[in-house]
C-alpha cells in the first residue's frame, strides 16, 4: 500500500505516519513534509521516486505527473485500468493526506503583496485532494489532522467502509471549495461590482442549543474572510455561563452592533434585536444608568452591551434585573466575581478593534437565493443635514438629533426613537404605520417626552406623525425627508415651532 503525504498544518502528522507506517504503508512527501518526517526517523521517499522527474519551478511542479495521478484515479474494479496502470510502471495510492498552502492566515497580514499572495496558491494540492476524492470507494483522501487517529484505527481493525470513505471525500472537496472560495474573495478585494457568481466559505465555530425554538437544531458559523477579522460577536470568548441559543446569538450581534457604533462610552439594552434601552455618557456607569431607566420594564430577560470595560459599580447596579448576556470589550476582576455569582447569566468578552472596516457585506436568506448589499454604515458625519424649518435646533438637541440618527437605525422599520441628554426614552418599531411608531414611542417615554428629539428611520409620508410628535411635547426632529408631502410636514413642525432636520438618507432595517 502507498501513501502520500504533504502537509502545511503540520500538527500530528509524524504521529500519522507512524502509524501508517506500522501499518505497513510505503509513504512518500515532498518538501518541508518530508524533511520534518524524516527528523522524526520515519522511513519516507521522495515523490521523485515515483515520478522519475525532479521537483521544478522552485517547487511549483512536484506532484502534477500521470505516474502521481494515475496511481490515484485507477479505479481497482476495472481491468482495464489496472491493466494499464501495469504496462505504464504505475503503482496503485491506496491513501492521500494533503492541507493546503496557508493562502487565508497569509493575505490576512499586514503589507503581503500580491506576488506573496500568488505564491501561497496551492496548485498541486488541490489536484491530488479531488483526484483522491473523486477516486473515495479506493483511495483514502486526509486534509484534516483532527481526523488522523480515528483514521489509523479503523485501518487498524478494517473498518474503513464505503461511508467513511464518503464522508472524507465531501470533507475533502469541502477543503478546497473553501480554499478557492477565499482566493477569489481575495482576488476580488478591490472590484466594486457584485460578482455574477459568489461562494461563501463558513467554518463551524460551535453547535448552538438549538434554534429560534427548541424544536430546531442549529450551529453557529464563522465566514472565512481574507480580511483580517477577529472581532465581534463571531469570535467572542464567553467567560461564563450556559451554552448558547441560536436567538442568544442575534440578539448578541443586535445588542454589541448597537453599543459598538458609538465613540463615546455607551450602553445598549437589547430585547428581542431591538434596543428598549441606550445611552451615552462620559461616565460609563451613568451610561448604564441610563439606558436602564429608559424601560426598566422591558430590560428583563435583555442583554446587555458596554463598549467600555465594566466596573464593579456597573455590575453591582445591573445585578437587581435578570438579565441573559452581558458583553463587553473588558471586566474588571472584582467585576466579573460580581457578575459570576448569577449562574444563568452569560458573560461574553469582544475584543474591539478600530482598525477593523465596518464595510462589509450582508447577506439575508431568502428560500432558494440570497440577498447581498453593503452594511448600512452611514452615519450622522458622514452626511450634509440640512435644517427645513423656521427654527434651527439648538446645540443640545443638536447633539441629540446625532445621537438619535445614530441610535434609530438599530430598530426594526419603521422605526421611531425619542432622545433626551443622550438617552433613550421610547421606541416604537416593527409597525405598518409610522404614525403608529410615534404613538408606541410616546407611550414609553411618558411625561419624559417633553423637549427631547425624535428621529424617524425614514420620511413621515404624512403630517400626522410630526402632529403626534408635537402633542408629546418633542422640540426637534431628524428624518430623511422626501416625501411628496414635505412641505405639509414642514408646515406642521413651523406652526408647533418644532426644528426639523433632513438627512437625505434613510435608516430602513427589516
Amino acid at each position: 500500500m502507498r501513501a502520500i503525504i504533504s502537509v502545511s498544518d503540520k500538527n500530528g502528522v509524524t504521529d500519522f505516519a507512524k502509524g501508517l507506517e506500522e501499518l505497513c504503508f510505503e509513504l512518500f512527501s515532498t518538501g518541508g513534509t518530508k524533511k520534518s518526517l524524516v527528523e522524526a526517523r520515519v522511513l519516507v521517499h521522495g515523490i521523485s521516486e515515483i515520478t522519475s522527474f525532479p521537483e521544478i519551478l522552485d517547487g511549483r511542479v512536484k506532484t502534477l505527473h500521470p505516474a502521481v495521478h494515475g496511481g490515484l484515479l485507477a479505479r481497482r474494479d476495472l481491468p482495464s485500468h489496472m491493466d494499464e496502470l501495469k504496462r505504464n510502471n504505475i503503482a496503485p495510492v491506496d491513501l492521500v493526506a494533503v492541507n493546503l498552502y496557508p493562502f487565508v492566515q497569509t493575505v490576512s497580514k499586514d503589507g503581503i503583496s500580491m506576488q506573496e499572495a500568488l505564491e501561497n496558491i496551492d496548485i498541486g494540492g488541490p489536484a491530488m485532494i479531488r483526484a483522491s476524492a473523486k477516486n473515495f470507494p479506493s483511495v483514502v483522501v486526509v486534509v484534516d489532522p483532527a481526523d488522523y487517529e480515528l483514521i489509523l484505527s479503523k485501518l487498524k481493525d478494517g473498518s474503513m467502509d464505503l461511508a467513511e470513505r464518503k464522508r472524507l471525500a465531501q470533507k475533502a472537496f469541502q477543503h478546497v471549495a473553501a480554499y478557492d472560495t477565499a482566493i477569489a474573495q481575495y482576488l476580488r478585494q478591490d472590484i466594486s461590482e457584485f460578482p455574477d457568481i459568489m461562494t461563501i466559505s463558513l467554518e463551524k465555530r460551535y453547535d448552538l442549543r438549538y434554534g429560534e425554538n427548541p424544536h430546531q437544531k442549529a450551529a453557529f458559523y464563522a465566514e472565512q474572510n481574507v480580511v483580517k477579522v477577529n472581532s465581534g460577536i463571531t469570535w467572542a470568548k464567553q467567560l461564563w455561563g450556559k451554552e448558547l441559543s441560536f436567538n442568544n446569538i442575534l440578539d448578541a450581534e443586535a445588542a454589541w452592533t448597537a453599543a459598538s457604533d458609538f465613540i463615546d462610552p455607551t450602553v445598549a439594552i437589547i430585547k428581542h434585536t431591538n434596543p428598549c434601552g441606550l445611552a451615552s455618557h462620559n461616565d460609563i456607569d451613568e451610561a448604564y444608568r441610563r439606558a436602564f431607566s429608559g424601560d426598566t420594564v422591558s430590560a428583563y430577560g435583555g442583554i446587555v452591551a458596554c463598549n467600555r470595560t465594566v466596573s464593579l459599580k456597573m455590575a453591582k447596579e445591573m445585578d437587581p434585573t435578570f438579565y441573559e448576556i452581558v458583553i463587553a470589550p473588558g471586566f474588571d476582576n472584582d467585576a466579573l466575581t460580581e457578575l459570576q455569582k448569577k449562574k444563568n447569566l452569560r458573560i461574553m468578552q469582544v475584543k474591539q478593534d478600530p482598525s477593523v472596516t465596518q464595510d462589509y457585506l450582508s447577506y439575508r436568506r431568502v428560500r432558494g437565493g440570497m440577498l447581498v448589499q453593503q452594511a448600512d454604515t452611514l452615519n450622522e458625519e458622514n452626511l450634509e443635514m440640512k435644517c427645513v424649518t423656521k427654527r434651527t435646533p439648538t446645540n443640545a438637541e443638536m447633539e441629540d438629533l446625532k445621537f438619535a440618527w445614530r441610535a434609530v437605525k438599530h430598530l426594526k422599520s419603521n422605526a421611531i426613537v425619542l432622545v433626551k441628554d443622550k438617552t433613550l426614552l421610547g421606541m416604537g418599531c416593527g409597525q405598518p404605520n409610522r404614525a403608529v411608531s410615534v404613538f408606541l414611542s410616546k407611550i414609553k417615554a411618558g411625561d419624559k417626552s417633553k423637549g427631547a428629539v425624535l428621529a424617524s428611520d425614514a420620511f413621515f409620508p404624512f403630517s400626522d406623525g410630526i402632529v403626534q410628535a408635537a402633542d408629546g411635547g418633542i422640540s426637534a426632529i431628524i428624518q430623511p425627508g422626501g416625501s411628496i408631502r414635505d412641505e405639509d410636514g414642514i408646515k406642521a413642525a413651523d406652526e408647533r415651532n418644532i426644528a426639523m432636520v433632513f438627512t437625505g438618507i434613510r435608516h430602513f432595517l427589516h
